[in-house]
């Protein structure tokens, strides 16, 4: 039993390797090979592409990287053939893996689309192409499969969001978790900075987002970094803009520890709000990108915890918006005492409510090695 995975990007490593680790639970036997990144690779998976080489953010990245990204999508065509999976399992990352889809549909290879692609954001029309080449689409959004099921696709599933299985496994360790751990001197209440894992959103956020940081002298500011982009990027950043701590791949635990959060739109969002964490979201992209997408996305709000309760939840700041001022002055709403605390962290719970209980990961994986007559499960 083989199966091909593709994930572009850090959040689809994250539920790639839950997923895999679940397939690998009730199948052992079965083999992974994969496009994601380290999580995946200690999952069990053999790792081909690592995200990183394949993350371009925005209209303009994307044409800049033209010739990279068709010759990652040819040489992954090439490397399904070889592999002869019994299916393809892709998550997310569209502009990719739909490319991907239609390839191994033509070829009569099982197609897996885990975490949809955000067609009811924008394109719209992609969907009439998705039901004729995705066997079933497992989507993660409580709104999502009756956006589908409008639009004639009657092959999805929703069996909650996987996040809270990733957080859930965390829980017992983040108990016992200090500032310590983090080698963060324990002298002032923490406020973190997730500035996003690519390198374009490091250079256009995170100088705003320092930039408030001597507005707040009673709290120390400390930077969720990744391994992904090179920690002199993250120094260099500093020392122009502001004085900051940095962790490496610890953003449960500094979340954990911290009073409030400035957070990168992105799945960023939802997971700091499953940790209780009151936040401010900030959005900026190149003028080009920023227009182009304006035009194309149809949407009331960027991030996924207001998407989700259909209302605004947590403050978004989205281009020129994304300034010094509005930053500290919507940061001090939700720090305690803050006139906004109290009612973010009841948003929050009723939040937990409507994406359902933990297992997601499980319930899919399930699902799948039942679609392929691995075993007879029925949800």
């Amino acid at each position: 039993m083989k199966l091909y995975i593709i994930a572009g990007e850090a959040s689809g490593d994250l539920h790639g390797a839950n997923l895999i680790k679940q397939l690998k639970r009730h199948q052992p036997n079965i083999e992974v090979r994969c496009w994601g990144g380290d999580l995946m690779q200690q999952a069990g998976g053999t790792l081909v592409k690592h995200y990183r080489d394949l993350a371009f953010m925005g209209f303009v990245e994307v044409v800049a990287n033209l010739r990279t990204i068709l010759r990652n999508i040819s040489f992954c065509k090439q490397d399904i053939l070889a592999f002869k999976p019994d299916a393809v399992v892709l998550i997310d990352y569209p502009g990719f893996n739909l490319r991907i889809a239609e390839f191994a549909h033509q070829h009569n290879i099982k197609v897996f689309y885990y975490i949809s692609p955000q067609v009811w954001a924008w394109h719209q029309s992609r969907v009439k192409a998705m039901r004729l080449i995705i066997d079933h689409l497992y989507v993660i959004l409580p709104f999502e499969k009756a956006f589908f099921e409008t639009h004639n696709m009657p092959q999805v599933s929703y069996f909650g969001h996987p996040l809270l299985d990733a957080i859930e496994q965390k829980k017992e360790a983040l108990k016992n978790i200090t500032l310590a751990h983090l080698g963060i001197p324990n002298n002032r209440p923490i406020i973190a900075i997730l500035p996003g894992s690519r390198r374009q959103e490091l250079l256009t956020k995170l100088p705003i987002m320092l930039s408030v940081i001597k507005h707040f002298p009673d709290y120390r500011f400390v930077i969720a970094a990744t391994e992904t982009l090179p920690a002199a990027l993250y120094y260099h950043i500093i020392k122009q803009y502001g004085d900051a701590d940095v962790v490496y791949n610890r953003t449960y635990e500094l979340l954990h520890l911290s009073t409030a959060a400035l957070v990168t739109s992105g799945t960023a969002t939802l997971e700091t709000a499953l940790l209780n964490i009151p936040q401010v979201v900030c959005y900026k992209a190149s003028t080009v990108s920023y227009h182009i997408a304006k035009r194309l996305v149809d949407l009331k709000y960027i991030s996924l915890v207001n998407l989700i309760m259909d209302e605004e939840v947590v403050k978004e700041l989205i281009q020129s918006n994304l300034n010094t001022q509005n930053l500290v002055n919507e940061l001090h709403l939700i720090l305690p005492n803050g006139k906004n605390r109290t009612t973010v962290l009841q948003h929050y719970q009723q939040l937990r409510n409507l994406l359902g209980g933990v297992g997601a990961s499980e319930r899919v994986a399930l699902d799948m090695l039942d679609k392929l007559s691995i075993i007879n499960y029925k949800l």
